[in-house]
């Protein structure tokens, strides 16, 4: 259930005192709030981007890991290679 802080009493009695009518002003009250509440975020939604993420950086960091192993093995290849030639 999302709860959205619009006071639609309060909207539609301003929308009534500038010259709609009180169906006009209930309809375009009705209309804005479906529309940010169309907008909101749930609990559910954000869990579900954070575990995205959380897969997201495990992928990087597994590549990082790789990468790193790679660098490393190089590195102790070109020593090797420099001591016996030195």
């Amino acid at each position: 259930m999302n709860a959205v802080a619009f006071d639609t009493h309060a909207y539609i009695k301003k929308m009534v005192a500038v010259g709609f009518t009180e169906v006009q002003a209930e309809v375009q009250s009705q209309a804005l709030t479906d529309l940010v509440v169309g907008q909101l975020a749930t609990k559910e939604d954000l869990a579900r981007e954070i575990e995205t993420l959380r897969v997201e950086i495990k992928a990087v960091e597994y590549r990082l890991t790789i990468r790193m192993g790679g660098m490393l093995a190089a590195a102790v290849g070109v020593v090797t290679v420099l001591v016996k030639l030195l």
